[in-house]
């Protein structure tokens, strides 16, 4: 199981220069890299003619991620998360009477794998359009599935890098009680931190060039 959180840029430094500092605690730490990886996420809302009048249409996220190279992701906020195989991103081209794709509102988090004992470590800037607009970190810790078993342990090696930015126990984590975790809970925390990134883009941002 594990956590997706976002780190703020260091005072006085860009988006590139405080992912470079995270890479660097993390080799003193004595991790290896294991290549590199990609989230990214689509918003479709649903196409006004369906809507009911003076109702806003609901947002869809689709989203892919390099892990599961054969599946995408089809997620509501506060709803449920589909699992489906690639072919999804076919049938959404088809429902475009009923799905219209937002595509200025692309966002997506690309970066480094990194390789710790048990724990895998995903850093990754987060960019809309030609813009850095933020810094993404994942933690897993591969031995776990019961997400409750293993905050604490996740936390503890967090703080050796992330420092006073570790963040809260997830809200996905709430939900679980004791059933395993699963792709589906690393998404939805994708999409709720990408949504955050998304809001925060309405004020500028200091350090980000």
């Amino acid at each position: 199981c594990g956590s997706v959180s976002q780190v703020p840029v260091a005072e006085g430094k860009s988006v590139q220069q405080t992912v470079e500092l995270l890479a660097r605690r993390l080799e003193a730490l004595g991790a290896d890299k294991q290549g590199t990886f990609g989230v990214d996420c689509e918003t479709y809302h649903t196409a006004a003619a369906l809507g009911t009048q003076g109702q806003t249409g609901k947002l869809m996220y689709v989203m892919h991620n390099s892990e599961y190279p054969l599946s995408c992701f089809a997620l509501f906020e506060n709803g449920p998360c589909l699992v489906a195989d690639a072919n999804f991103d076919t049938l959404m081209v088809k429902l475009k009477g009923f799905f219209q794709n937002a595509k200025a509102n692309k966002i997506e988090s690309r970066g480094t794998r990194y390789q710790y004992c048990d724990f895998l470590v995903k850093l990754g800037t987060v960019t809309m359009g030609p813009s850095a607009r933020g810094i993404s970190v994942e933690v897993e810790y591969c031995p776990c599935v019961i997400a409750n078993d293993c905050w604490n342990l996740l936390m503890e090696f967090m703080q050796s890098f992330m420092g006073s930015h570790v963040p809260g126990i997830p809200s996905v984590f709430g939900s679980k009680h004791d059933s395993a975790y699963s792709p589906g809970d690393t998404m939805v925390q994708y999409m709720e931190l990408f949504n955050k990134i998304r809001k925060q883009q309405q004020v500028p941002v200091a350090g980000i060039r």
